[in-house]
């Protein structure tokens, strides 16, 4: 059966010219099959979670003047995985207008999920940005079926302008990851690192809140190894909050965000966003900074 429904596939992918969509092949479940069925949406399955990512591609955003493409921090994503009793645990992080805040924010909350945070993440954006972290618990379908009409409300045609080309592959890559100690992922004209914190063990419901669900810490690059431009999260306890402002303070990242994903988490983690500009050696020697204060005042490093 297996073999036949593969022949199918490449068939029709020789025929057409297609290929099927990230998210409907057979290793989905099918419960999020549906899900991404009713939101209209590719998505992904791995390590129990589903996750959709939801791109502002929409949107061309400017930060002091400076380029910046969707992968450099535009890309919202919501993602769910099994709790107790049945129950999913969903969570999200949105990439809004000013001006759709407040229409989705309402879709939100009317459609019983709760709203944990709205902030920004840069200074000097144009447009402006902001991005509102979301909760909840149900079923794959309640969920989906709630989520849909807020998903609706953004990036409606006309909200903005498209999104600009940026060139690809301007930064010396392997001096970043000798840096930083770990690859990261390249898309478009942006190298993204992105590490976990396997140190912390977060649980809800009985499911294990892991880097897929939003606990991790990253970087993202663009721009020439002479300028460069960097923005990312941390995630830290609440020990690790004043070390880490320290050192980012210290290596001239300008720290824009510190604020909470979740609300009944435990241990209790704080985010914090930062962004910077200068050149890209000196930007990942900030972020290492930064990271290499994680797990430190805890008592055990990452």
């Amino acid at each position: 059966m297996r073999l036949t429904l593969f022949f199918a596939v490449l068939f029709l992918a020789i025929t057409t010219g297609t290929t099927p969509a990230l998210g409907q092949a057979s290793d989905v479940p099918a419960e999020y099959q549906q899900v991404l069925s009713t939101l209209g949406k590719q998505g992904d399955f791995k390590d129990n979670v589903l996750k959709v990512n939801i791109p502002r591609n929409d949107v061309k955003v400017a930060v002091a003047g400076i380029a910046t493409p969707t992968p450099f921090g535009f890309g919202g994503w919501v993602a769910m995985t099994k709790g107790d009793g049945g129950q999913q645990v969903f969570m999200g992080d949105l990439v809004l207008l000013q001006d759709e805040v407040n229409p989705v924010m309402s879709t939100l909350l009317d459609n019983g999920f709760d709203v944990t945070a709205l902030h920004n993440h840069f200074f000097w954006d144009e447009p402006r940005m902001f991005y509102m972290h979301v909760h909840g618990h149900g079923t794959a379908a309640e969920l989906a079926g709630k989520l849909k009409p807020a998903l609706a409300l953004i990036g409606k045609p006309g909200s903005a302008p498209p999104a600009a080309a940026a060139s690809q592959n301007a930064l010396d890559t392997a001096k970043l990851v000798a840096i930083v100690g770990t690859p990261g992922e390249q898309t478009g004209a942006v190298y993204k690192f992105t590490l976990g914190r396997p140190d912390l063990k977060v649980t809800e419901m009985g499911a294990s809140i892991n880097a897929r669900m939003g606990l991790n810490t990253w970087a993202a690059f663009t721009g020439t190894n002479e300028k460069a431009a960097i923005a990312g999260d941390v995630a830290m306890l609440e020990s690790e909050v004043m070390p880490v402002l320290k050192a980012l303070r210290k290596n001239g990242l300008d720290v824009v965000a510190i604020h909470h994903h979740m609300t009944s988490d435990r241990p209790m983690v704080i985010f914090l966003h930062y962004w910077g500009i200068g050149p890209a050696e000196r930007l990942a020697q900030g972020f290492k900074a930064a990271v290499n204060e994680l797990g430190k005042h805890a008592g055990a490093r990452p």
